[in-house]
């Protein structure tokens, strides 16, 4: 079924303002002052807007198909920083994301990716056994990579057996290494590494990674990797990128779902300006592309 796509050279403030009255038979011009009625188009799928500032967003009806264009979305950038670079470094979450991924697993992807390529991290990551019930990569491992054909010494855990500041310390280590013999590609603009795709969530508060809204750690800009030992979500030790890693990235997928989350998502994409404070997901801009992919819940409010 075809996609509707609206793109927009105003702000999203501008979007926010309509959305509440778009249904499926109309279609928004910015370049008109008035709704045309579209009444012989089928509904559209998803919905699809862009920005000038490199910001699209996506909204579909369903998780499934969320997870359907996610896989292809992926698979395409796999494919090209593979023949571009020789690998291809993503960075994951934890929470819902990892779930969200199952299609990349199934056919036709799982057998067209050149998955020797892939090199696998973790944006942030909670300093416990790797089979604990709240390690990101258990929950990485159990639900996509035990079935993904990624070469073992491609997918970087940390260290658990060190503190939250070790373990944050020994994976810049890492990083900065994978930066020196050119898996990981470096940034000309920011010196930090520059990753091509960075696929992660968000919570209901707006946090992202590991970086909680309030938090002094917002304001890190030296470090790749650092610590938290008083995280407000628990567990409390947890390592996670910093804000210049994580907007230094070729491409980032925020993935959210479910209604819980509307509040936040109308604040970060409808550029909501409610607070002094700006939350995480807020201050996510990369250097290359954003783009949101939500369900019709998360995008609810907007």
């Amino acid at each position: 079924m075809a996609t509707s796509s609206l793109l927009f050279s105003t702000s999203l403030r501008t979007l926010s303002s309509y959305l509440p009255k778009l249904d499926r038979r109309r279609q928004y011009n910015p370049f008109l002052s008035h709704f045309r009625s579209l009444t012989t188009r089928p509904p559209p799928r998803s919905l699809s807007m862009a920005t000038a500032n490199k910001k699209v967003v996506e909204v579909f009806d369903t998780e499934e198909e969320l997870s359907v264009s996610l896989a292809k979305y992926t698979a395409g950038l796999s494919d090209k920083f593979a023949k571009e670079r020789g690998s291809f470094t993503v960075v994951l979450s934890g929470g819902s994301l990892v779930k969200s991924l199952r299609k990349l697993v199934e056919p036709p992807y799982v057998g067209s990716i050149d998955w020797s390529k892939w090199h696998v991290f973790w944006v942030d990551e909670r300093v416990v056994p790797k089979d604990h019930q709240d390690s990101n990569y258990k929950l990485a491992f159990d639900a996509f990579l035990s079935m993904a054909p990624i070469l073992p010494g491609n997918a970087y855990a940390i260290n658990e057996a060190l503190t939250a500041e070790g373990a944050a310390t020994d994976y810049e280590t890492c990083l900065k290494h994978l930066v020196h013999i050119g898996v990981i590609d470096k940034s000309s603009v920011s010196g930090f590494p520059k990753f091509d795709l960075m696929l992660i969530g968000m919570g209901p508060d707006g946090h992202v990674a590991s970086l909680f809204p309030g938090h002094p750690l917002l304001k890190e800009n030296q470090k790749w990797v650092t610590h938290i030992t008083d995280s407000p979500k628990p567990p409390p030790d947890r390592i996670t990128f910093t804000l210049p890693v994580i907007n230094s990235s070729s491409h980032i997928a925020l993935v959210v779902c479910g209604a819980g989350k509307a509040g936040a998502v109308q604040s970060a994409v409808g550029n909501s300006h409610n607070s002094d404070v700006l939350s995480p997901v807020q201050m996510v801009s990369p250097e290359g592309e954003l783009k949101w992919f939500l369900d019709k819940d998360a995008a609810s409010k907007l």
